[in-house]
């Protein structure tokens, strides 16, 4: 595989690091010239990573392309280019439908969407595809989880999990906070809410036969702490409106899409 990326941001970046981390990995890769500071680091960081002169020599330079620019000018950025017939377009571009992909790229034959999550940079975590490929499928395989979908619909569905990052970390926020405000230190007040929720986060993996439903009453038990904080939240809305949430952004993604 000689890999290309058109648009070299955070995300093209955890790839290239979490492929070229990988021992004895060799792949040639090709870097578009946006963002200069990224793709030179990721240049200098690595021998086989090269940047080009523009976007147009990405392609000339690669089998596979992977698409990683703003939906904002990918409109205006993609059709420009001379994509040809043996390209392997992998768009990682969230908003857009496969088949708007292939409408902007010409006479590409092979038009996967991928939707990896930052973490890949150190090979954790899903990458959800679609259609199903065997050839991006082992790729992403190799730096996390490949999950191959049946349809866009359902694709687009899993995407709004990726929406709850930030709530997520704010979630931690307000536990590493509270502990400041009741004496302990910082540090040692960070590092003991990131151990246990990274601890937490294993119980699903070792209870693979378990609902979330099913964990979350194992963990409220009767009459303790946990259920109280879970009756309280419940309580006030806290989850519903969270739902609520997710029901707006998956109509932003599917009306986007």
């Amino acid at each position: 595989m000689k890999l290309g990326f058109i648009g070299t941001g955070a995300l093209s970046a955890a790839i290239v690091t979490g492929l070229k981390t990988l021992p004895g990995e060799t792949t040639s890769v090709t870097l578009s010239p946006r963002n200069e500071e990224i793709a030179a680091s990721l240049a200098a960081r690595f021998p086989d990573v090269h940047v080009a002169a523009d976007n147009q020599a990405v392609l000339d330079a690669c089998d596979t392309v992977m698409l990683a620019v703003r939906p904002q000018v990918a409109r205006d950025v993609l059709p420009t280019l001379r994509f040809r017939p043996d390209h392997h377009v992998v768009s990682l571009i969230a908003t857009f439908s496969v088949g708007e992909i292939a409408e902007m790229v010409g006479a590409v034959q092979r038009v996967t969407k991928a939707l990896p999550m930052p973490m890949i940079a150190i090979r954790r975590g899903p990458t959800i595809l679609f259609p199903p490929d065997p050839v991006v499928a082992a790729f992403f395989g190799r730096l996390g989880t490949a999950i191959e979908v049946a349809s866009e619909s359902e694709f687009d569905a899993l995407s709004v999990a990726t929406a709850t990052y930030a709530s997520y970390f704010k979630y931690l926020e307000t536990i590493h906070s509270w502990l400041r405000d009741h004496g302990v230190d910082d540090a040692k007040g960070r590092d003991y809410v990131a151990s246990l929720f990274g601890a937490l986060g294993q119980a699903p993996e070792i209870t693979p036969d378990a609902s979330f439903a099913h964990l979350a009453g194992d963990y409220a038990t009767r009459g303790g702490i946990n259920e109280q904080v879970l009756r309280e939240l419940s309580e006030h809305g806290t989850f519903d409106r969270f739902r609520e949430s997710l029901d707006g952004i998956h109509k932003r993604i599917t009306a986007a899409s």
